[in-house]
């Protein structure tokens, strides 16, 4: 439903990532209502809750192996539509339509210019309705939509055709996501049987821990799995501390860094090789910093990666 409500100073944000069958492309799409990032967001909510609508944005990372393309521009409420089956930010677009899901994408890289055009679509292979809590008091919740999809990428601006796997979720809050969250690590893997597991391993202000293992499975049943031991990865580039949690099989590495596709001063997103219910795996990863996103200097960074346009003009 993307015309769910959202009340001033809350967020919510719909969450999509691919990777081709060959491994060498990948995308991830995140569709913010009130942006968990935007630091015009941030320093609205420091007066007063603000309105959610007012800061919505479509975040848009393409990955080929030569070069990356990134784009992310804030719109205002009277740039933004949303109903039950779409949700519209300027001249991009997500559809729900006849059990797919349909992106079209028409924006600009930040101070570049240069235009980021395409379509994505994305084929669930089973819905989900679970809802899981993130943080100990519950206001901050995950819900698989389609942990198992398949998807076409169709770009004429690059020029990009490929198909792949997708995985499709969502994610809401009910206060800022710098209230209770130190950083986090988080995992998809398609598995052999079609199915998909989900590592979400969250570290809060207060000391605590939740670490959620999942595995969805195409006949709609989701089964908890004991999340295995946290391997460190390399530092990111910006510093940034990164895990995974992965089985270890004889003298084989835990963890195989394939490839970075994010690294930013808060942000990680990384493709990985490892082993999850016995099973060697490709994985999508993230890390998220959240102290690092709240630092002064970052909020003061943010804006030449994420231009806000009310107006919907470029």
């Amino acid at each position: 439903q993307f015309n769910q409500a959202v009340d001033n100073g809350n967020y919510l944000w719909w969450y999509i990532d691919g990777l081709s069958d060959d491994g060498q492309y990948g995308f991830s799409i995140i569709a913010f209502v009130g942006s968990v990032f935007s630091p015009y967001y941030a320093w609205a909510n420091k007066r007063k809750p603000a309105a959610a609508d007012n800061y919505c944005a479509i975040n848009v990372a393409l990955y080929t192996p030569t070069k990356k393309y990134w784009t992310m521009t804030e719109r205002g409420q009277n740039a933004i539509k949303r109903t039950a089956h779409q949700f519209t930010v300027g001249p991009s677009h997500l559809r729900w339509e006849n059990d797919s899901l349909t992106i079209q994408i028409d924006e600009r890289v930040p101070l570049l210019g240069n235009k980021v055009q395409g379509s994505i679509k994305v084929f669930p292979e089973q819905l989900f309705t679970q809802v899981v809590t993130l943080d100990d008091q519950g206001k901050h919740r995950w819900g698989p939509i389609a942990p198992s999809a398949r998807v076409e990428v169709c770009f004429t601006n690059p020029s990009l055709q490929w198909h792949g796997n997708a995985y499709f979720d969502s994610n809401e809050g009910d206060e800022a996501i710098s209230k209770p969250f130190s950083e986090w690590d988080w995992s998809r893997a398609h598995l052999k049987d079609g199915s998909t597991a989900v590592i979400y391993d969250v570290r809060q202000k207060n000391g605590s821990e939740r670490v959620i293992a999942s595995k969805f499975n195409l006949d709609g049943s989701v089964e908890s799995f004991v999340a295995p031991e946290r391997n460190p990865l390399r530092k990111t580039g910006w510093g940034i501390h990164r895990n995974m949690r992965s089985e270890v099989e004889g003298n084989k590495p835990a963890v195989t860094l394939l490839n970075t596709f994010e690294d930013t001063p808060f942000y990680a997103r990384s493709m990985l090789q490892s082993r999850l219910l016995g099973e060697d795996v490709i994985s999508m990863h993230e890390t998220l910093n959240v102290k690092r996103l709240e630092s002064q200097i970052v909020q003061f960074m943010l804006p030449w990666r994420m231009p806000r346009n009310p107006t919907q003009l470029f």
